[in-house]
């Protein structure tokens, strides 16, 4: 049996790991999941087993002689397409071992053997991937048989006594002897099972009926075990957060001359869902990450397990800010993982910063050092993970591709930090995925400076009532950081140019954030060489989406050199959008914005005086321009950004406050009152039919094997835009895409030279297909990004136009 291979090698001149190898290391890997997961709330009995028994069992239908030729490992003959699918021959062997285990046990561990490539049903349009009803669904034995033969007698016997003995060792309910049988008997028990296989799982299951999910879960486990085993990637066992964690902070604070808050030790007391309401500046990350520590310790009592904890936050930068800070805070560089998308880009701005960058060997080296840890995140080896919503969410595709991020979501606690900053169609995906983890045994956390009651409430109904809501005692008064002025010019007029430049030659820092990114750069165009002939070349910045990668991180470490909280206070601009809202931890003297809705600001305020070291810092609010978006219909926009009513809503409630201080908790009153208008009723109806749509769409389960692609597309729609790279990089793009020992860290590198875009904007260039990259004509410069996206000569969009 040394000679079966269970894939070609990636070295030239060595053969493939051995199928026997694979096969154990797999179902390895089901113990290390199952040590790491735990007891899943509302799984069967013998859910673990048959992920065991799948493990062991999944890949065995790679015997043919037709399989092992198209890997390679047939010696002087050239590698073919097979054309068939190992994983239908592998039901042979699961019915021929598991002939003492009940069908319906025996068919669970068939169907996860079955699908851990393919879906069953629902063909992929214009794809060759057939789905494997279609592809087999009307064989004859006879036809069936021919398809897997020939196979060698001798590798089917010596692979079955393999297969027997080691379930024997795994205490694994396999027959007590190796079955004894020819190649033509193992493609007949194929065929059978496959078919009782296709029977059940064709059609859709009844309304309420949980084995949806449960098949689900298995497939994930599996194929969350068939891939570590592939990557040879261990999973961490040792959590960064653990029990030393309370006593470490309450030691770090003694040594300050603090001591823990109220609502931090309330946290910390908490088992269960917890809603946390505190002040800017309060402690709240550490009152979360105490809470996570009584979960993981409870969680892990009751499950028998090791949970994961996942921190949820909206944008990039402050996901890569709190990963830094969590390393710091933990002393632990290497056991937090990044799981957004731009992961890779991540580690690879980590890995240059380290002193990597050099000659193109070290730019290479970093990259594919970059790219193996990515991969190992995304092979869910660390406990403790920073990441977005979306990432985790991406577990409703379910699948062989997305359901191992379900199985990994089971017992699992997740830490939302700003829940409060997506819409209503965002926000009812989030609380649908929130109650399908709870039902999972996770534990969820949401926490902000100002949640209003309405958010409260929706959170509460989607985790079945059961939340905790902590906050500082009435006693506790947040600080009072901020005066309130109201300007009815825009934030582009002369007169509010006037008013910024007057603070900047009193010498403040002045955080200017407009709604779209043309008003930002007209801004700075209009501010900034005003600033820089008062304060030096590194005084002013600009900051929006439509950057490079490169550019935007360089961008990002001036402006925290300059103005991030702590810091000694040094006069200069900062022009933005709302990528500066909760991206980065800077504290400015004064700040300038668009009106926006009152939670988008709230963000803003907390960008000046950040630390409360000054008297109340002014924060003015200048009217916006309501208009039509091009091509959007009649309904009207603040600066084509925000929704009109609740932006004129939270502008009368302000006007009502003008030249007052105001805290957040005074600003939570205020977003109440914004919630309980007839606005934010329908603002609450909405969330609920986007909630049960999600839940409709993504969560029911009703065909678990079935394709999900549409839905994948659809999803990919809605929180996935486009990257491109501008047509005077292309030669560049294409030069960093062989920089690196391998094709996928190449493209890493290659990576840094592109945009985000909408996912709208693909018709504006044109996808080069051998580059596998969008390429737009556009006006670009390094220090104010995106001008302009040409779609030809006669045709200019302006980037406050079309983005």
């Amino acid at each position: 049996m040394k000679d079966l291979r269970a894939k070609s090698s990636t070295t030239p001149g060595v053969p493939g790991e051995l199928l026997t190898d694979h096969l154990l290391n797999t179902l390895e890997a089901v113990g290390a999941i199952r040590a790491r997961i735990g007891d899943i709330p509302g799984m069967p009995a013998e859910f673990w087993t048959w992920a065991a028994i799948a493990a062991l069992l999944h890949d065995t239908g790679k015997l043919p002689d037709g399989f092992q030729r198209m890997i390679g490992n047939v010696p002087r003959q050239e590698p073919t397409i097979w054309g068939e699918r190992h994983e239908v021959l592998s039901l042979g062997f699961v019915q021929l071992l598991l002939a003492d285990l009940p069908v319906e046990q025996r068919e669970w561990v068939a169907a996860v053997v079955a699908g851990h490539h393919r879906p069953f049903t629902s063909g992929l349009d214009g794809s060759s991937k057939l789905p494997l009803l279609t592809q087999y669904g009307d064989d004859h034995p006879e036809d069936f048989a021919a398809k897997f033969t020939p196979a060698a007698p001798d590798r089917l016997a010596d692979l079955l006594e393999w297969l027997q003995a080691t379930g024997q060792r795994y205490g694994l309910p396999f027959t007590a002897t190796a079955p004894r049988t020819d190649v033509r008997q193992l493609t007949d028990a194929a065929h059978r099972l496959f078919q009782n296989v296709m029977d059940q799982w064709q059609w859709k299951l009844p309304v309420g009926d949980r084995r949806g999910t449960t098949a689900v879960l298995l497939l994930g486990a599996v194929t969350m075990a068939d891939h570590l085993s592939s990557a040879h990637a261990p999973l961490e066992t040792r959590h960064p957060l653990d029990e030393t964690y309370p006593t470490q902070l309450v030691e770090r604070l003694s040594s300050r001359g603090h001591a823990l808050r109220p609502q931090q030790g309330e946290a910390s007391r908490t088992i269960g869902n917890l809603l946390l309401r505190s002040w800017t500046g309060s402690g709240k990350t550490e009152a979360v990450l105490l809470w996570a520590t009584a979960q993981i310790g409870d969680l892990a009592a009751r499950t028998k397990g090791n949970p994961r904890v996942f921190y949820l936050l909206p944008y990039l930068a402050s996901i890569n800010a709190m990963t830094g800070r969590l390393s710091k805070d933990l002393d632990s560089s290497d056991g937090i993982g990044v799981a957004h998308s731009k992961a890779a880009s991540y580690h690879l701005a980590q890995s240059l910063a380290d002193g990597c960058a050099g000659d193109d060997a070290d730019l290479a080296d970093a990259a594919s050092k970059a790219h193996s840890r990515a991969e190992a995140t995304k092979n869910f080896r660390e406990l403790l993970r920073v990441g977005t919503p979306y990432q985790v969410l991406r577990g409703a595709l379910a699948g062989p591709v997305h359901s191992s991020i379900l199985a990994d979501s089971a017992n699992s606690i997740f830490i939302l930090d700003e829940l409060h900053a997506y819409d209503a169609r965002r926000l009812g995906m989030i609380l649908a995925i929130m109650s399908f983890w709870h039902r999972l045994g996770g534990r969820i956390a949401v926490l902000s400076a100002t949640m209003p009651t309405a958010l409260a409430d929706l959170v509460t109904r989607a985790l079945n009532g059961q939340t905790a809501l902590v906050e500082p005692p009435q006693e506790s008064r947040a600080p009072v950081r901020h005066r309130l002025h109201i300007r009815q010019a825009h934030l582009a007029d002369e007169s509010s140019l006037d008013e910024m430049r007057e603070r900047l030659a009193d010498g403040h820092s002045v955080l200017v954030v407009a709604n779209n990114v043309r008003d930002a750069i007209t801004l700075f165009e209009s501010l900034g060489p005003y600033c820089i002939e008062l304060h030096g070349k590194d005084s002013a910045h600009l900051l929006h989406s439509r950057y490079r990668r490169m550019d935007r991180t360089a961008i990002e470490t001036a402006i925290q050199e300059r103005f991030a909280s702590g810091k000694p206070r040094q006069p200069g601009l900062l022009v933005g959008t709302q990528a500066l809202e909760v991206s980065l931890d800077l504290d400015l003297d004064a700040c300038h914005t668009s009106a926006a809705d009152l939670e988008a600001l709230v963000q803003r305020f907390g960008r000046a005086n950040r630390l409360g070291a000054l008297a109340p810092a002014p924060v003015i609010v200048h009217q916006p321009v309501y208009a039509t978006r091009r091509g959007g219909g009649h309904e009207v926009w603040a600066d084509g950004v925000y929704e009109a009513e609740p932006t004129q809503l939270g502008w009368d409630i302000l006007a009502r406050h003008d030249g007052q201080t105001i805290d957040e908790q005074v600003i939570t009153g205020w977003l109440d009152e914004i919630y309980t208008s007839p606005w934010g009723q329908k603002w609450a109806q909405r969330v609920d039919e986007h909630r049960s749509d999600f839940e409709d769409a993504f969560l029911k389960f009703s065909q678990p094997f079935d394709d999900r692609s549409e839905l994948t597309e659809a999803f990919d729609r809605q929180f996935e835009g486009i990257e491109a790279i501008i047509a005077e990089d292309y030669d560049s793009y294409k030069s960093a895409l062989g920089l690196a020992n391998s094709p996928s860290a190449g493209r890493l590198h290659a990576d840094q030279y592109l945009m985000p875009l909408p996912a709208w904007c693909m018709g504006l260039g044109a996808y080069d297909k051998r580059l596998k990259v969008l390429v737009i004509e556009a006006e670009y410069d390094p220090r104010l990004g995106l001008r302009a996206v040409h779609r030809d000569a006669q045709q200019k969009y302006e980037p406050g136009e079309i983005l």
